[in-house]
């Protein structure tokens, strides 16, 4: 229940031209507090916490203050109660302390003292406990229930937070005999905290392999110059669980037995260690479902999504295997093709291991498409520049970097967001974009604090920070970012966009914390502009010689290589989506989990045959925060290509500003404060439709017939 709004920071699960100001002339945040105070707003700069005694004052306190505020709501006189001194209530308390929550994970994921993030991670832990122990106030619960049996005639965004409630208490087990309810009440307590050591697992997990250069034949020799790689005579180590050297390997390494090892090494990351905690994990998940009179958890999570039930998430992602199945099969037989004249083996397989290569491979001789040579054009800061250029003009934003006070890393950067025609400030970002030891190794927006209406009628203005592990810089050349890269910017700082200019009264409902099948809607839509001449040629040129821009003819070929390639990167995402379904669907009480031989069979199904020894699931952090979720990507891609569309028909395609204000006012600003159908529905100005996804994976008409259902046709 409240666990699912005061943790979405954990699931989530991408700034203005603006350079920087001569250290004279940098801005602070109180530059900003007069305009601040003329919108009624409020920005907040976090106090960070810099010892880890420290850290676990700052949890303790926020939760005993929060206690205090449950007893306040659970003593009043249940025949005068109101909206505000019940539901609002419980809205504030879980707000404020979530936003220690926030804080710990950001110091978690982020922070290069091993203490600091040890403390958080406890922290952390601590706090999930108490999150889940709320929901079983019953003295809480029956005061609000007693003010809801009183009828009040509430609407909107009221009305919508009060039927939220209760039915999160109803998810809880709050209707259960005493007896069941506590078991639900301990299960969820020890499910959260298997979930915590699950993410830390993955974070911890180290692993280096040392390549000859013969071994990684086939790389860019700028590869080889990057920190860190070269650690001796002919001696090369690779870290399999830095994303851009695992992918950098797989696309480019010629032989098949370095592409092998690698990959093999990567799918069993955390292992030993994630594998039985995931087991019990699923049996915990399970076990609540029941309790709670669900067939299953992936009914149970998929309820309080669009799709409903976990019957139409699995039917969505059925139909559409089966619907790019023509697509799929065709791509690997090209692809098997150029592995048996490289290897002269007329009987060539694609392997897992194979298909990043050989896709590349193909990319260069058909499309004459070389990602390597396209990083030229995309030098980190020029394409980040360039991306706030894009996003201030078409949201009628401005970004202005100002000074942080405290940064636990030298090159943490942090801006303000405002209004662009009315000075009105919005809310703050910071950027932490490279890798490094001991932090979070993926990409995504974390929330430090949300948007809210405060008890005191100010607006509270987000602060978000994007979290992110683009390929470094090097001794003679800057950071030079793939494609793929760019694209995964544009899309994260969607998701910061989406926060910071959050209207929603309640902290619940504002930003992000939209339906799990939808919020990564809006961002895949930004995608787009990455594939787009008019869009590149404002930001996109070779660093060596910046009046070069990428030709017409490439980046007709780069869209001409993505269909080409549609149907393994889909299949290859749709087989996660099955995967995460199957281990949640329906399960025995008394039959135990093995995880590992659940998901390989549906990877080997779904998409291509595995190194048995594998267990891609013990490094898929997506199973703690989108368990059963999964699907929502493909789910909220249909609704993406539907809503690119109102782009694409405007005068000025991607870069037209009354279609950009129109997202910004129908989709980003409500967040969840109305039913998102309402939203993406006032943005297309028509019912949606599952035909441009369709188009975008290049499924024929004649296909469709098997991939026709989704959310268009789910939530109307």
């Amino acid at each position: 229940m409240f666990m699912k709004c005061l943790l979405l920071f954990l699931s989530l699960a991408s700034l203005a031209s603006s350079h920087s100001l001569p250290a004279a002339e940098a801005k602070t945040v109180d530059d900003f507090r007069e305009a601040a105070a003329k919108a009624n707003a409020v920005l907040t700069v976090p106090d960070w916490e810099q010892t880890a005694k420290a850290v676990d004052a700052m949890m303790n306190n926020a939760i005993a203050k929060a206690n205090k505020a449950l007893d306040q709501i659970a003593s009043q006189d249940q025949k005068k109660t109101n909206f505000k001194s019940t539901v609002v209530a419980l809205d504030d308390l879980t707000y404020e302390a979530g936003l220690a929550a926030n804080r710990a994970t950001i110091i978690k994921e982020t922070n290069t003292n091993p203490e600091l993030r040890a403390a958080a991670e406890n922290a952390v832990k601590a706090f999930q406990g108490w999150a889940v122990g709320i929901d079983y106030r019953e003295d809480v619960y029956k005061t609000i229930k007693a003010f809801a049996e009183t009828h009040p005639k509430l609407s909107g965004e009221d009305e919508k937070l009060l039927n939220e409630t209760l039915r999160d208490y109803r998810r809880a087990g709050l209707d259960l005999p005493t007896d069941q309810r506590n078991e639900v009440e301990q299960l969820r307590k020890e499910l959260s905290k298997l979930g915590t050591d699950f993410d830390t697992n993955i974070v911890k997990a180290n692993a280096p392999v040392i390549f000859t250069k013969a071994d990684l034949d086939g790389l860019p020799e700028s590869f080889f110059a990057s920190p860190g790689i070269r650690t001796g005579d002919d001696a090369y180590t690779m870290m399999a669980n830095v994303t851009w050297q695992f992918n950098t390997v797989q696309e480019n390494a010629k032989s098949e037995a370095t592409r092998k090892q690698l990959y093999v090494i990567r799918e069993t990351l955390a292992k030993e260690a994630n594998v039985p905690v995931l087991n019990q994990m699923l049996a915990l998940r399970n076990k609540i479902a029941l309790r709670l009179g669900y067939k299953s958890w992936d009914d149970y999570q998929t309820e309080v999504k669009m799709a409903k039930n976990g019957a139409k998430a699995e039917k969505y992602i059925g139909d559409l295997v089966a619907g790019i199945q023509p697509k799929f099969k065709s791509e690997v037989e090209e692809l098997q093709k150029l592995k048996a004249a490289e290897t002269n083996d007329p009987n060539a397989k694609i392997e897992v291991w194979d298909w990043r290569y050989y896709a590349n491979q193909r990319d260069k001789q058909k499309y004459a498409v070389d990602k390597e040579a396209l990083r030229a054009y995309f030098p980190f800061q020029k394409v980040l520049d360039g991306m706030f250029n894009i996003y201030q003009s078409i949201f009628g934003l401005k970004f202005e970097k100002i000074t942080a006070p405290y940064k636990w890393i030298d090159d943490l950067q942090l801006y303000m967001v405002t209004d662009a025609s009315t000075g009105e400030p919005l809310g703050m970002f910071y950027l932490d974009m490279f890798p490094r030891e001991g932090k979070f190794n993926h990409f995504a927006q974390f929330d430090i604090i949300s948007g809210k209406l405060l008890p005191d009628g100010k607006y509270q203005r987000p602060t978000v920070a994007l979290l992110c592990n683009f390929s470094p810089p090097t001794a003679d050349k800057p950071s030079l970012m793939t494609h793929q890269e760019v694209e995964t910017l544009f899309h994260e700082f969607g998701h910061a966009l989406h926060s910071i200019v959050t209207r929603a009264k309640y902290g619940r409902f504002a930003g992000t914390h939209v339906p799990g099948d939808f919020v990564e809607a809006p961002s895949q839509m930004l995608q787009n502009w990455v594939w787009d001449k008019k869009v590149l040629d404002t930001f996109a040129a070779d660093y060596r010689n910046p009046s070069r821009k990428i030709p017409a003819e490439i980046i007709k070929k780069m869209n001409d290589a993505k269909l080409a390639n549609a149907g393994i990167l889909y299949r290859r995402q749709f087989a996660f989506a099955s995967l995460d379904l199957a281990l949640h669907n329906q399960h025995a009480e008394d039959t135990p989990y093995d995880s590992v031989a659940i998901s390989n069979r549906v990877l080997e199904n779904v998409f291509l045959p595995i190194d048995p020894s594998t267990t891609f699931v013990s490094y898929f952090g997506h199973l703690n925060g989108y368990d059963a979720g999964y699907y929502g990507y493909a789910w909220a891609d249909a609704i993406a290509a539907d809503m690119a569309t109102v782009f694409e028909k405007a005068k000025d395609g991607y870069l037209d500003k009354e279609a950009g204000m129109k997202l910004r006012r129908e989709i980003y600003e409500p967040g969840d404060s109305r039913d998102v159908t309402v939203s993406i529905e006032k943005f297309l100005g028509r019912k949606q439709s599952i035909q441009p996804f369709l188009k975008k994976l290049g499924i024929s008409a004649h296909d469709t017939k098997k991939a026709a259902t989704g959310p268009a046709e789910e939530t109307r």
